[in-house]
């Protein structure tokens, strides 16, 4: 019997698929590991394995140096130490979307945490993280409204469908609120909503009483609590405009609400800093400012025989500073922002919109002229009656100065009538268009 040499042996052996080179951990510090011995990419995901080969967390390449790979834990890196097998896992950055997530609370790997298996969808479809940019030309124009069922927004600040805001405010003004009353009564077919950073309560609060049974029945919810690590928060964002795209393939009308781009903004610092970048403004990253322009461009209207994705992403302003980085760079890649005073909400005024410090760049475009004149007429009275709060604050100013004036104060009720909204109100469009003009018209005589 001949004897096999060993290179033959090996030449006969049936091959697998799944035949990977696994690399070795060498060193781990704060949030970063290193590790040598595989091939893999930017992106792609390493199962740290014990000596026994039992899995102890996933982890994603963020980096190269050296000629060793840099990588982020996703979860609890405890147990893991040097030597450990780092398994490549072979996946491109992605998220399986389908009608089946409609009603479902997701997390960062986009896997159910309501306590309910996720359906099969047999339309279900990989969507890519990062997406797929859209030529500008092939995008279609923002030329319709997109009903909020708020007055003051659907008045004075109306959204068009396919156009990108933010919400800039404080902790505590509002606005959660005010994205669950959207979310509830918007005319979007489908709501996908990113809570990025959000303490744990908050998550169930929202989902229950923010949306309620109706507003979620549509929607698909993408929670990241603060106790995660960073680059599951930051792949949270990406989890959720994903989602929001395969719904715009569909030819449908989707609404993305982002809370909040600032937290999505410190991950991203987190991990930036992790890799050696060099910090810049308030300790924020290059990278940092590049990723929130390529984050919200995903959103805006699809090309020809798509839908459109309208976002609406919050601004958490670090002690009510607007001048803020992040706020900065968000405010100039959108098409408004809404700016919510603090001083509104301590005085009971919901939704607590500040609406001389706030802007829709569409509005124009998406509603009649005389509606574009009403509101405009409505700012005017606003603004002279701002103007003039402190000296009718301390009894200084005389009826019949001022004409303007007198009339703002005598209508100054009824705007504030018009302004405010409770939570589970609805406003039609064409009530609060008819609404509005009436009360230009008694501002005008």
């Amino acid at each position: 019997m001949a004897v096999l040499t060993l290179s033959e042996r090996l030449g006969q052996a049936p091959l697998k698929a799944d035949v990977r080179a696994y690399g070795r951990l060498t060193r781990a510090f704060g949030l970063l590991m290193e590790g040598t011995g595989m091939a893999c990419s930017l992106g792609d995901m390493v199962e740290v394995l014990d000596h026994a080969g039992r899995p102890r967390v996933r982890a994603e390449v963020v980096g190269f140096r050296d000629g060793r790979a840099l990588m982020m834990p996703l979860g609890d890196s405890l147990g893991i130490g040097p030597g450990d097998w780092l398994k490549p896992v072979g996946q491109s950055p992605g998220v399986l979307a389908g009608e089946f997530l409609l009603g479902r609370v997701l997390d960062a790997m986009g896997d159910a945490i309501d306590g309910r298996p996720l359906g099969a969808d047999p339309a279900a479809r990989r969507m890519p993280l990062h997406g797929v940019t859209l030529n500008p030309m092939a995008r279609r124009r923002i030329q319709a409204p997109m009903p909020t069922g708020v007055r003051a927004i659907d008045g004075l600040l109306s959204l068009g469908e396919g156009q990108r805001v933010g919400i800039f405010a404080g902790g505590g003004v509002g606005k959660s609120k005010l994205m669950g009353m959207i979310a509830g009564q918007s005319a979007a077919d489908v709501n996908v909503i990113a809570l990025i950073g959000e303490r744990g309560r908050e998550v169930r609060e929202f989902v229950e009483r923010e949306l309620g049974s109706g507003g979620m029945a549509r929607s698909v919810v993408v929670a990241v609590t603060a106790d995660k690590a960073p680059l599951l928060r930051q792949r949270g964002a990406y989890v959720a405009t994903a989602i929001a795209e395969y719904f715009r393939d569909r030819g449908l009308k989707v609404m993305l609400m982002m809370d909040s781009v600032t937290r999505f903004a410190m991950a991203r610092r987190e991990v930036g800093l992790s890799v050696g970048e060099p910090a810049a403004t308030k300790g924020y990253t290059p990278s940092v400012f590049a990723a929130i322009p390529a984050l919200v461009e995903r959103a805006g209207m699809g090309a020809q025989g798509q839908g459109s994705i309208t976002g609406i992403y919050t601004v958490l302003v670090e002690g009510d500073d607007l001048g803020d980085p992040v706020a900065d760079t968000l405010r100039a890649s959108l098409d408004g922002h809404f700016v919510l005073s603090r001083g509104l909400a301590a005085a009971g005024h919901f939704p607590a919109l500040d609406v001389g410090a706030s802007v829709s760049r569409v509005m124009v475009d998406v509603v009649a002229p005389e509606h574009v004149s009403a509101a405009q007429r409505l700012c005017a009275m606003l603004a002279v009656y701002e103007e003039a709060r402190d000296l009718l604050t301390i009894g200084a100013y005389k009826p019949g100065n001022r004409p303007d004036l007198d009339q703002a104060v005598k209508l100054r009720k009824e705007v504030e009538a018009f302004l405010t909204q409770g939570v589970h109100d609805r406003a039609g469009w064409g009530e609060t268009v008819n609404h509005l003009q009436q009360l230009a018209r008694k501002a005008a005589a």
